[in-house]
């Protein structure tokens, strides 16, 4: 069984691509979607960009499709993976520009050496994982660097790093949804 996201701007725009239906696998809402990338207007061209928890991949194809040099995406489940893999081969993305790491954020996140500009941390509600991955995201998230955080709660609830900056929120039904700005630490 599989699902359809479609892509809201850029270079791919109204392109459908299918994904897994996995039980917690829920695209970031397209009215979301468009606000964040509206926010991020100036910001997404030749970004380094991170994605903790790919799942349909929404979030990494729209950043590549409004101009982000590379996407990283991390996506433990092997079916789910195996449409990303294939989204990137159908849009033509060539491995300069994107790369998959087929396990968990918590196994990837110490290996990685480079530095990002954009942070996508939207894991599955239901794990409740947003403090411990922006724990281990920090370290490679550069100063001034965006980071969006989705939750199914207000975001004040979160404790993020003391040097990630609320600049941007909105919600829309049980999304709740967040732009932190990177901060120098004081």
């Amino acid at each position: 069984m599989k699902n359809q996201l479609r892509i809201i701007g850029g270079n791919w725009k109204r392109r459908q691509l299918p994904f897994a239906s996995i039980e917690g696998l829920r695209p970031t809402p397209d009215r979301v979607r468009e606000t964040l990338f509206n926010w991020l207007m100036w910001d997404i061209q030749n970004a380094q960009v991170l994605d903790l928890c790919a799942g349909s991949g929404a979030l990494s194809f729209e950043a590549l499709s409004r101009g982000a040099s590379q996407v990283v995406m991390i996506e433990p489940d092997r079916t789910q993976a195996k449409f990303l893999t294939d989204n990137l081969q159908l849009l033509r993305v060539s491995s300069q520009h994107a790369k998959l790491k087929i396990a968990t954020a918590q196994q990837v996140l110490p290996t990685l050496k480079e530095q990002f500009d954009l942070v996508f941390l939207d894991p599955p509600y239901s794990l409740n994982l947003w403090e411990q991955l922006a724990d281990l995201a920090d370290s490679s998230i550069k100063t001034k660097a965006f980071i969006y955080v989705e939750a199914d709660r207000d975001l004040a609830q979160l404790t993020l790093p003391a040097t990630w900056k609320l600049i941007k929120e909105t919600k829309a039904g049980t999304v709740r949804a967040g732009l932190f700005q990177k901060i120098p630490e004081a």
